[in-house]
């Protein structure tokens, strides 16, 4: 199967751009940030044993291999096609260890920063519209697909989402504007257990402290139990 049939049957379209949340015009650091954030939600750390996940960050490895190809990006820009025999797209190519090889180990410390500067930016914004149009304004969806989003971040987000619906930069859906009381109670139930679970890893651990059972939160938040469905 070639790569824009992957793409559609993984990601429901197989237009590269839209694979990694980038527009056409993406300069190769856009390209490159796009490729990250969205390898993150599959990446083979946090989705050990998950088939649909590692064919979706293989997938997502020779997307950015084509894209940051300065001949490819252009051979697909104006014809549409990849070149599947090339060294780019190589299906026996390691796609955890390409992945190594653009970005440095991952710290604590890098997720937490990452988390303070990506809430409440124009980044984040952006992020939500498209998961709130993507998903028909289902508040589930939204967030389970949007990095750093935990229950205590809703009101936030749905504020976020609300203030563009009222500047008719988003269309109503009735998901969202008519979402049942029993739908957001499901809802935070099941993150009140995902806590119970942090928790109980905690004590595994041998964490005793509030901050570590933050930062292990956080941590699950940014790489863990993201749209991979």
């Amino acid at each position: 199967m070639g790569l824009l049939d992957q793409c559609e049957e993984l990601f429901k379209t197989s237009n590269l751009y839209d694979v990694i949340g980038v527009t056409k015009d993406a300069s190769e650091a856009e390209i490159r940030r796009g490729y990250y954030k969205v390898s993150l939600q599959v990446h083979p750390d946090r989705a050990t044993g998950d088939e649909q996940a590692t064919a979706k960050f293989q997938a997502l490895g020779k997307v950015y291999a084509v894209l940051s190809d300065a001949d490819q990006r252009a051979i697909y820009d104006e014809q549409g096609v990849i070149d599947e025999e090339s060294d780019s797209v190589d299906r026996d190519r390691n796609w955890e260890e390409y992945w190594r090889t653009m970005f440095p180990k991952i710290t604590l410390q890098d997720i937490l920063d990452f988390e303070k500067s990506y809430k409440d930016s124009e980044e984040e914004k952006h992020d939500l519209m498209r998961a709130y149009e993507e998903h028909k304004g289902d508040m589930d969806k939204i967030m389970e697909n949007v990095l750093c989003a935990t229950q205590e971040d809703e009101p936030r987000i749905r504020a976020i989402l609300q203030c563009a619906l009222d500047s008719k930069e988003l269309p109503p859906h009735r998901a969202f504007t008519n979402e049942s009381a029993k739908k957001k109670s499901v809802r935070k139930r099941k993150a009140d257990k995902e806590r119970k679970e942090a928790e109980e890893m905690q004590k595994e651990m041998g964490l005793d402290s509030e901050d570590s059972l933050v930062a292990m939160i956080k941590v699950r938040n940014v790489f863990g139990q993201r749209g991979v469905e």
